[in-house]
């Protein structure tokens, strides 16, 4: 495919999308609203306004989804650090570190990190993505079932790397995930597994309820027995609460560029592939942080590359999905699709074509979402200060507006009241691992991962007719299977090596 590139046709159309900023700005604001709140998403919000925005014109209708999308993405964190509840799978990651910070007075620059983190990683990415579309929408011909596997062992591989304290309960935990993942009928006959009799769960177990149940109705349980979500210390650092600590948290992930850079580049990556979503780019992102990290024993403490990568890669998700959508007309995810229907509804042909034919809609996303990103950075990180006071409400009122909350946004998704019931089951399997020493989030791993994996698992099998082998059937899924292992090893050499040079220091 070409594509010739012409910088006066992006100067143009840069200001023609930054004047439609009456659509921006709404929303901004409105994305991070529904992305705040566990259950609603761009998607369903998207689909809810369809009527209003069939009646748009093209571009304009375009741009006000592409600017909810990403504005969606950012908002998932802010509950996630705050309260430590996910707005959505994408974010599920950002509490291990996040949420720690805000108990250690340090919401208000947890914020300031996520809000800078987000904003650069898809600002890169967008900016990334515009200007290397025909070679990123090949990525999507070569990342096959096979490779899928490979990558969701990146993700899944996260269970062993939280085992690290504690073996046996990291990996007892994440097992448990991988069987409730399991619940439902199998993706070939259609036969149902572990539903006990529930025509609710003969589609698997729904996401939202195991996400909001095991990380916030868990957690609603447990801060009741304390005064206040955050500690004596914390307290009493948040009362020092200033325009300098938001300055200081853009500071603090400033110097991080390159770990925003290569985090927010998985994203882009994995967002290409038509299905794999920005859950698994910020388990992964996760994962290959920690793994690379100097200081490993850091995370899940509060620490600040911890909170980074997920914030980054689940951003750099979001230019990613739009590029098979708009190069070979395959949606990335489920608001991707959604923007199909709209530009199908116009008569708009996606796929190679339109880039010649109708540069402005080709083009225009992407650059609606550099300009939603740059427009982010003046209305959103002023925010983290006043976001952050949230956390001293007393837990008598907080605790019950979590629950509250959380069990509306597990109805939503599907309207049942089911996915309630079901959200308080998953609160109380949270609230006893965590009083027993079990980690909520290798339990969420095993949910998210383990049926996505099986679905590429059995699809790559039908394929090679049964042959297990097919698995290292592929160069590039070979190559990734290599990189698995470095990244599995790497940990524990690093630590024999650091433990062998703390011994010599000893006897000298």
């Amino acid at each position: 495919m070409e594509m010739e590139y012409d910088f006066a046709f992006f100067g143009e159309m840069f200001f023609r999308t930054f004047s439609l900023w009456w659509v921006i700005l709404p929303a901004i604001f409105l994305g991070l609203v529904v992305g705040a709140i566990p259950g609603f998403s761009a998607a369903n919000t998207i689909i809810i306004l369809l009527p209003m925005t069939l009646a748009m014109d093209p571009e304009i209708g375009l741009t006000f989804m592409v600017a909810l999308y990403a504005s969606s993405r950012m908002g998932a964190g802010i509950p996630a650090i705050l309260v430590n509840i996910p707005g959505t799978a994408g974010a599920a990651a950002t509490p291990l570190d996040g949420y720690p910070m805000t108990k250690n007075g340090r919401g208000q620059q947890a914020l300031a990190m996520s809000f800078t983190a987000s904003i650069a990683g898809g600002l890169l990415t967008t900016v990334i993505a515009l200007f290397s579309l025909p070679w990123l929408s090949q990525i999507a011909y070569y990342l096959h079932s096979v490779e899928m596997i490979v990558i969701m062992f990146f993700g899944i591989s996260l269970i062993a790397t939280i085992a690290a304290k504690d073996t046996l309960k990291g990996l007892i935990a994440g097992f448990f995930g991988l069987m409730i993942g399991f619940i439902g009928t199998d993706v070939v006959y259609e036969t149902p597994r572990g539903t006990f009799g529930f025509l609710e769960l003969y589609d698997k177990v729904p996401l939202i309820p195991a996400l909001v149940g095991l990380f916030a109705v868990s957690e609603a349980f447990a801060i009741i027995e304390n005064r206040s979500i955050v500690s004596e210390n914390g307290l009493s650092t948040m009362k020092k609460s200033s325009w300098a600590k938001t300055f200081e948290g853009v500071r603090i992930a400033g110097t991080k560029w390159w770990h925003i850079i290569w985090n927010s580049l998985i994203g882009l990556i994995i967002g290409v592939v038509p299905g794999a979503g920005a859950a698994i780019a910020s388990f992964v992102a996760y994962q290959q942080s920690k793994t690379f990290s100097k200081t490993p024993e850091l995370y899940g403490t509060g620490h600040v590359e911890g909170l980074i990568a997920p914030e980054s890669a689940n951003n750099g998700v979001t230019s990613g999905t739009l590029v098979p959508l708009l190069v070979i007309g395959i949606p990335g995810g489920a608001t991707a699709a959604i923007m199909l229907v709209v530009l199908q509804f116009h008569g708009v042909t996606v796929g190679p074509d339109l880039f010649m034919t109708s540069p402005e809609l080709a083009f225009g996303p992407f650059m609606a979402m550099a300009v939603t990103y740059a427009l982010m950075i003046i209305m959103v990180l002023p925010l983290a200060r006043y976001m952050s006071n949230i956390t001293v409400v007393s837990t008598v009122y907080m605790a019950p507006i979590i629950i509250a909350f959380t069990l509306v946004g597990s109805f939503v998704p599907r309207a049942y009241l089911f996915d309630m019931n079901l959200a308080l089951i998953f609160g109380v399997i949270g609230y006893v691992a965590r009083k027993t020493g079990y980690h909520v989030a290798a339990i969420l791993i095993g949910v998210i991962l383990g049926p996505l994996m099986e679905t590429y698992f059995l699809r790559a099998l039908r394929m090679s007719e049964g042959d297990i082998m097919v698995i290292f059937s592929s160069s590039i899924g070979n190559t990734l299977w290599v990189f698995l292992i470095i990244s599995m090893a790497l940990p524990y050499i690093i630590e024999k090596r650091r433990n062998k040079d703390v011994t010599i220091v000893t006897n000298d």
